[in-house]
This record gives C-alpha cells, sequence and structure tokens, in this order.
C-alpha cells in the first residue's frame, strides 16, 4: 500500500489563540513493500507526521494518499477505521498502553475492536506470540508481570494482530539497551521481508536509518527538505549539519581512516559490517601490489 503526503500542511488548535503551525509543504511518498525512515532533529515535526500515517490527524492543508484512500485537507471523511486497521503504529514506549489483566487478552483487544472474532483473535494471538519472540505460556500471565522487554514484544503483537499493511515505528529502540535496540530492531527487519510488511521508522537514529532502510526523508522546522537513499542522504555530511543532524557513526570513521591512510574506499559504508569488507579490500589490492 503506498502511501503519499502531498503540500500537506499541519497547525495544532487551529483558529484559536493557541494556534501552532507543525507541519508546512510536506511531501514525502513512501512505496509499497519498503522500509522508509523519516529522520530529524527533536521538533523537526517527524512525529506529527506520523500521526497523519493513519489519520490520527488530518491535514489542515494539502492531501494524504493512504492506498486507495485520499484524505484532503478541510473536507469530512468516513470509515478512517479501515485506514486504522491497515497502517498500524507501535508508538515509542507501546508497553505503556498495556492494560488488560492477561498478555492475550491484551494482544486480542485491537483485532476484536476491529470487529474480528474471539476464537480467531486469539488464534492470532498464538501466532504471533512466538513471532515475536516469546513462550506461548506467557500468553496467560498479566502484562505488567513482565520485563520492560517483554512488554514491548507484547504491545508489538498487539499491533501486528490487527494484521496491518504498514506498521509506523515511532523510536521503538527509547529506552532499550544495545542488545535490546538490536534485537528489536532486527525483529521489524524480519517482518518486514519475511510479510513482505511496508515500514515506516521514525527515528533520531542515523545508524538504524542506515542500516535498515531503503529510502530516506529528512524533517526540519516542519518541513520534508531531503529525500533519497541512505548513500544518497548521508553522502553530503555539511548539508546534514545544516539540518542539525551527524552522519553514522561508521561513516564518520570512515572519514577518519581514509583521511589517515590518503585514499578512499571504493564505496560509502553504511554498517560495521560494509567496513570490514572494504578494508578486506584494500588488504588484498595492497598485498597484491607488493
Amino acid at each position: 500500500m503506498d502511501i503519499k503526503l502531498q503540500e500537506v500542511g499541519f497547525s495544532y488548535a487551529q483558529n484559536t489563540p493557541f494556534e501552532k503551525r507543525a507541519l508546512h509543504d510536506v511531501n514525502i511518498a513512501i512505496e509499497n513493500g519498503t522500509f522508509h525512515a523519516i529522520i530529524g532533529h527533536t521538533g523537526s515535526g517527524k512525529s506529527t507526521v506520523l500521526q497523519h500515517l493513519n489519520a490520527l490527524l488530518k491535514p489542515t492543508e494539502g492531501q494524504i494518499q493512504i492506498g486507495e484512500k485520499t484524505i484532503v485537507a478541510g473536507k469530512k471523511e468516513k470509515d478512517l477505521r479501515a485506514v486504522r486497521q491497515k497502517v498500524g503504529i507501535v508508538f515509542q514506549f507501546p508497553e505503556h498502553q498495556l492494560f488488560e489483566e492477561t498478555v492475550l487478552k491484551d494482544i486480542c483487544f485491537g483485532p476484536m475492536n476491529f470487529g474480528v472474532p474471539e476464537q480467531e483473535a486469539e488464534q492470532r494471538a498464538r501466532e504471533l506470540i512466538e513471532v515475536v519472540g516469546l513462550p506461548p505460556a506467557i500468553l496467560e500471565k498479566s502484562p505488567f508481570d513482565l520485563s520492560g522487554g517483554q512488554m514491548r514484544r507484547v504491545a508489538i503483537a498487539g499491533v501486528l494482530a490487527m494484521d496491518p499493511e504498514v506498521i509506523v515505528l515511532d523510536e521503538p529502540t527509547a529506552g532499550l539497551d544495545p542488545r535490546g535496540r538490536q534485537e528489536i530492531m532486527e525483529l521489524f527487519n524480519r517482518l518486514h521481508h519475511e510479510k513482505n510488511l511496508t515500514m515506516i521508522l521514525v527515528t533520531h537514529s542515523m545508524e538504524d536509518a542506515a542500516r535498515y532502510a531503503d529510502a530516506i526523508t529528512i524533517m526540519y522546522d516542519g518541513e520534508s527538505v531531503l529525500h533519497g537513499t541512505p548513500r544518497e542522504v548521508f553522502s553530503d555530511a555539511e548539508k546534514l549539519a545544516a539540518y542539525r543532524l551527524e552522519v553514522p557513526h561508521i561513516i564518520q570513521f570512515q572519514k577518519q581512516l581514509e583521511a589517515k591512510i590518503g585514499r578512499k574506499l571504493n564505496t560509502l559504508c553504511l554498517t560495521e559490517e560494509e567496513l570490514a569488507k572494504e578494508i578486506g579490500q584494500l588488504v588484498r589490492e595492497e598485498r597484491d601490489q607488493s
């Protein structure tokens, strides 16, 4: 399912003394089946964009196309529940949204709210609890007896239980240790590939955007200012600095290495694995020439 924002503007508390303009002239195209990252500094507007992606907020200017549904500013829309079922949002600290007596009931709540029969919802829960890496026995426990990492996985299972076509991730690794961050991002990456889900990652982590995204949009002061592949976006450190962002640490290390050895590597490396491969190639070339 494609999502397209066209000249979108948004103001909080519009037409009141407290009106605050958050977005203006935002243009973003997210293709079906891709992993798209939206990055920007705090206050750039990326979280406001996130809430437009399943019509939690509606634009005050422009229009948004979500699959076959077009939401136009100033026009009343019907049947937005269908949009919200197709586009699931994993909010920052999703474990704070858990509230049911058991994990099973919590996962079932979303799909049953959209009309899925209880038996089918429970079947989805039993399948998905293992997909997110938790044992089936945990379904009968209270979500509040779980660790923070387990609670987050339960919340993710609850979003997946609604069988969305698109998953929006709002800083999904916030508050996790390095191992937990890696495990959660690898989970989303696996779901993206195995289930052909469109993933939209809203993050301040340049490393996650570089490693996982097919395409990147940069937000700055309420505008979408730069689009491209990770290599295109991270190739210009000066331009990123103008938007108060830095290139990923691995690219910084590569630049320092290139300055030290007096030559450039063959490609801009986005991950540690890519850099190790390039260094290995460089060593082989030097050995062959000696």
